[in-house]
């Protein structure tokens, strides 16, 4: 029987996060016919032999680190559900959380793509939608996340309650990102020059530019633990983010893109290219 959701794990060197991701979906599989899909790319971690053992899954194992974008276009074409679910490793699945995001996406026929709360292993939710990437956009959403961080109580409040309401937004983040098949290959899924970071909100944008709606729903949630892989190896993320930065000026705000050049010169952070 042809799976109705594809869930694809993209990983590179994190089997713990894998492995515990893997054993919240055994726990509480989704209803819907799924498939499981995990896309490797080159760990050195013991991952591929660990997946190779592990039942119930497919494995693709790359032979490079290809990224995020590529990762995940990797294991949509080697999937075959009408949805597919973009699934962090770092990421812990409760019961009926995914047959519940599958319904609310049923609901909305104008919308694409449908992302869920998420919240962190504290219970403490993540602004994980926002608007359109731009310069004020930019620094309105850090500023948020930075003094939510720092327990400001007025704005984790609002934080709070802004992810208590569906809606329509501009994205949702890619740790946990539903799409219909069929849109997904006609926009010609995620765009490959993003290594790490900023592909979901241009994959949203190209969703919307082709006449379809993100809807973010709190009726779903699920726990991202987030920033550990930064952690991990905070130089070379920090490089993959700026260049898909710079990247994704360069593509949506090309006016913008030399005055981000000349701020991340100014700051020593040019990545190489």
């Amino acid at each position: 029987m042809t799976p109705r959701l594809s869930i694809i794990i993209v990983n590179y060197n994190g089997r713990q996060h894998l492995e515990n991701c893997l054993r919240s979906l055994e726990v509480h599989p989704p209803v819907t016919p799924h498939e499981i899909v995990v896309v490797d790319n080159a760990s050195t971690d013991g991952t591929v032999e660990a997946m190779r053992a592990w039942p119930g899954i497919r494995l693709v194992s790359l032979n490079e680190n290809v990224g995020f974008s590529r990762g995940n276009n990797a294991g949509i074409r080697a999937s075959h559900g009408e949805l597919v679910l973009l699934l962090n490793n770092d990421t812990l699945v409760p019961e009926g959380a995914l047959d519940t995001l599958v319904a609310r996406l049923d609901a909305h026929p104008n919308a694409a793509i449908a992302g869920p709360r998420i919240v962190d292993a504290n219970g403490d939710a993540e602004l994980s939608f926002g608007p359109m990437i731009s310069p004020l956009g930019e620094l309105r959403q850090k500023t948020i996340m930075a003094l939510h961080t720092r327990g400001v109580g007025l704005v984790s409040r609002w934080v709070e309650r802004a992810t208590r309401k569906e809606h329509y937004v501009d994205w949702v983040t890619g740790a946990c990102l539903l799409v219909r098949r069929e849109v997904a290959e006609r926009i010609g899924l995620l765009d490959e020059r993003f290594f790490l970071y900023t592909e979901d909100v241009d994959f949203c944008a190209s969703a919307r530019a082709a006449g379809w709606q993100v809807l973010f729903t709190p009726a779903a949630q699920i726990v991202h633990l987030r920033g550990r892989v930064r952690i991990a190896a905070p130089r070379a993320i920090n490089r993959a983010y700026r260049r898909s930065h710079l990247a994704f000026y360069e593509k949506h705000h090309p006016r913008y893109a030399p005055l981000l050049r000349w701020y991340l010169r100014a700051k020593g952070q040019v990545p190489d290219d």
